[in-house]
């Protein structure tokens, strides 16, 4: 009997699925709202057998965490030591994991599954020497205004970018992954069974160091180039990239504006040749659907909003990346 379970679980389509910061709220009522409502979509690729793993942005969520502890080593420096992004990348991957775990396995219930759902706190290696330290692009914090953005840039001396039309943000240096420290962790919970939340925010930024040191690094990793990393790992068969738009576009915010649906790579690497997509924003979304979908034979990644995405696992919309 126990060997037929685990034929079973063998013949799973594993499906890494990365949920977008913003879709999150900035705040932490609205991220209560926004999580039961984020939940539902995942719920359902786990009710048509598919084994998920979820990862999640913090770009909001961390920038928020940091003005506020920012705000208190400058009252009181002595009891309150400066909070480094590492650290608050870390207090970001608690508290959305909380939100998502609680909430998910409420829904699953509520669908009479009974599964375990845990967050894994998770590290990613970083190289030192990544140009990325010197050319800060992540967006992070909330969405300023011009007059905003140029108070605070004078004021914490940030540099601050406009973001496709939203709004000003500021940005930090974002390292492409290494490594993921906890993967065999996140391995063994996957394969037992379990849903696990990881690599929230793209992992706390580390160096590997001296004595098997590791050391929190100034930045933010990005979302979906560790969720890729992380797909690529676990040997998924998807990865699929919820964010606020059902389709990545051609020519966006034009009047010819063309949406993307199913596309083969080296099409797609052809439009990342001519700018098609925004650093920061859809650029790093699509170089992770196109690492993913070339990494081995066979792999899917799916760029889409997070209600669709079991419509767009199915092939009926969504940007579809495939070799």
């Amino acid at each position: 009997m126990e060997e037929k379970k685990k034929e079973q679980k063998s013949d799973k389509k594993k499906v890494v699925v990365a949920l977008g910061g913003n879709a999150l709220g900035s705040n932490l009522i609205e991220q209560m709202v926004s999580v039961s409502e984020a939940v539902k979509p995942i719920a359902d690729l786990i009710e048509e057998g598919y084994e998920v793993v979820v990862t999640h942005g913090n770009g909001p969520q961390v920038g928020v965490i940091q003005d506020a502890m920012t705000l208190l080593s400058r009252e009181n420096p002595e009891k309150h030591p400066h909070f480094p992004l590492s650290v608050c990348t870390a207090m970001s991957q608690g508290y959305i994991g909380y939100d998502i775990q609680n909430r998910l396995r409420e829904e699953l219930l509520d669908r009479g599954i009974n599964m375990d759902v845990a967050t894994c706190l998770t590290q990613v290696e970083v190289d030192p020497q990544d140009p990325a330290f010197k050319n800060p692009t992540k967006p992070i914090g909330p969405f300023l205004t011009k007059a905003e953005a140029d108070k605070k840039a004078m004021e914490k001396r940030h540099i601050f970018i406009e973001d496709s039309g939203r709004g000003y943000r500021r940005v930090v240096a974002s390292p492409k992954p290494k490594a993921i420290v906890e993967i065999d962790t996140i391995k063994a919970l996957a394969d037992t069974g379990h849903i696990v939340i990881a690599a929230g925010g793209g992992g706390i930024p580390v160096f590997r160091t001296e004595n098997n040191h590791l050391k929190g690094a100034p930045a933010v990793i990005d979302k979906d180039l560790a969720s890729e990393l992380l797909a690529e790992e676990l040997d998924a068969d998807y990865l699929i990239i919820l964010t606020a738009v059902e389709n990545a576009a051609l020519n966006f915010g034009k009047p010819d504006e063309k949406e993307i649906g199913d596309v083969s790579v080296s099409e797609i690497k052809k439009y990342m040749e001519e700018g098609q997509f925004a650093k920061g924003s859809m650029l790093p979304k699509v170089e992770a659907a196109v690492k993913f979908a070339e990494s081995k034979p066979g792999r899917t990644a799916l760029i889409t909003l997070l209600e669709k995405a079991k419509d767009g696992i199915n092939g009926l919309t969504g940007t579809r990346i495939h070799a």
